[in-house]
């Protein structure tokens, strides 16, 4: 029995190189062209700015379980350990989400995923209202 929660091919699908994406401003509506499919860049907002998780392809690619995140802005459901559907019109016609109505503690958690991104991920800009 393996002691990692992933398999060996995501594992090796994470050693992949990511593309290069240069840092710049996005959109939400230019972020949600970025969640995968067909093999392609892996992007997700957290507290304002935009990683590339391509790395992690074997978490946040096509049919992973965390790939409710890619492409959008992921801040709230992080925070609150919360999954949805998916990301939809409204929300991409939405602004940006203050998140002022957090707890300390889901501000915590979402603190928590910032540090994550950081170190495991490449910033590749900030997110923008359009």
């Amino acid at each position: 029995v393996s002691k990692f929660l992933w398999t060996k091919d995501a594992l090796n699908l994470a050693r992949k190189r990511s593309p290069q994406i240069r840092y710049k401003s996005w959109t939400k509506r230019e972020l949600s062209k970025y969640t995968g499919s067909d093999n392609g860049p892996i992007l997700i907002a957290v507290k304002g700015k935009v990683y590339d998780v391509s790395l992690g392809r074997g978490f946040y690619g096509a049919g992973c379980a965390y790939n409710v995140f890619a492409g959008r802005d992921a801040s709230r459901l992080l925070a609150t350990q919360s999954f949805d559907d998916g990301m939809t019109e409204a929300e991409l016609d939405a602004p940006i989400d203050s998140l002022q109505d957090l707890t300390d503690e889901d501000l915590e958690s979402l603190d928590a995923y910032v540090g994550l991104f950081t170190v495991k991920y490449q910033c590749v800009g900030d997110l923008i209202e359009d």
